[in-house]
């Protein structure tokens, strides 16, 4: 693990360009809220429309769509229809890993669990 970080080390010498730091802090954004962020987690597993993530989350359908809506501007999310019905399913394994990681960040504060570096 040290050794992979080593050789990785020279990625994080030069600053990104503006425009990817500028959409990832849009994405952490999108994350700040703990609605969207459960939404996220269940589109990770899955595909869900607006009626059956409502439930999920204990939150009303147009509030439900509205934070959809902001996840799929910061493209996090993809939709696709099923007849009628619009189908939500989080954007690829990169979303899932960021979501990933964040969470067990977040458990090893909680559970105050040491860092591994």
């Amino acid at each position: 693990y040290a050794h992979d970080e080593r050789e990785a080390a020279h990625l994080w010498r030069d600053l990104p360009p503006d425009e990817h730091v500028d959409a990832a802090v849009e994405s952490f954004r999108m994350l700040a809220d703990p609605t969207r962020l459960r939404l996220l987690w269940l589109l990770c597993g899955g595909e869900y429309d607006v009626g059956a993530l409502a439930a999920r989350v204990s939150a009303a359908r147009p509030a439900v769509s509205q934070h959809l809506a902001k996840l799929r501007l910061t493209g996090l999310v993809a939709v696709r229809r099923d007849g009628r019905r619009a189908v939500y399913r989080a954007r690829g394994g990169h979303v899932r890993m960021l979501l990933a990681e964040a969470l067990q960040a977040a458990g090893h504060v909680v559970e105050g669990l040491p860092d591994h570096e």
